[in-house]
């Protein structure tokens, strides 16, 4: 046979190839049974953090889907993200994130995705309470980097501003982001760090929740706030 369901599963977990037949047997990120699990985790952070990039190798890494909610929302609206800003401005940007985001919940994920949230999206409480029951993963990088990044990646950022602009903007959304599930710091570190180490730390996240505490080890991740 062949096919995306039969392909290996979970590498990097310490959980030994999973296959499509039992998907429902364990559940991603921990060695318990699980049959109800929703197998979702999203991705969040500023801008130039890597949410895109990690969640691609992420996704490839577990055989599961990757989403994007910037290009759904431009899928959904018909227009760029800086269009949007152009014509709309921030606040209408952001009501256009929460209705994709909204429409991505009910109608698009599914079991097995990575999803890829905006700089914006985590900031929002609404936005947050709808991620509640999945696991977040903040990607934490020094303004003073993602700065750099930005204007080596040459994508247009509507809110990039100056550089001054750029640190105190990320430091305002910083409290927020620290609410994800864990904090995993990227700065340093390939892409294949990165996602073993997201796999790590929500797999002990998992075993820690299920035994009734939410303490991760400092050296795999910090946990959330919210959670």
């Amino acid at each position: 046979m062949s096919g995306r369901q039969d392909r290996p599963r979970f590498r990097g977990t310490g959980l030994g190839p999973v296959t499509a037949r039992q998907r429902f047997e364990r559940c991603p990120f921990c060695a318990l049974e699980c049959h109800d699990c929703s197998r979702a985790v999203f991705l969040v952070g500023f801008m130039a953090s890597g949410k895109s990039s990690v969640g691609r190798e992420l996704a490839e890494r577990l055989g599961w889907d990757f989403l994007d909610l910037g290009e759904r929302i431009e899928v959904r609206e018909q227009k760029t993200i800086p269009e949007i800003f152009r014509e709309r401005g921030e606040a209408g940007f952001r009501l256009a994130e929460a209705n994709a985001l909204r429409d991505l919940m009910a109608e698009s994920l599914r079991a097995d995705s990575v999803v890829a949230l905006g700089g914006v999206a985590f900031v929002q409480e609404d936005n947050r309470e709808m991620l509640r029951q999945w696991p977040s993963v903040f990607l934490e990088t020094s303004a003073s980097e993602l700065w750099q990044r930005s204007l080596a990646d040459e994508i247009e950022r509507p809110l990039r501003g100056n550089a001054e602009e750029f640190a105190r903007l990320s430091a305002e959304r910083l409290p927020f982001y620290r609410k994800a599930t864990v904090t995993i710091v990227t700065s340093g570190k390939d892409l294949a760090t990165i996602c073993n180490e997201i796999e790590c730390t929500l797999q002990g996240w998992r075993k820690a929740e299920a035994a009734g505490s939410t303490q991760v080890p400092p050296t795999q991740g910090r946990t959330g706030e919210s959670k």
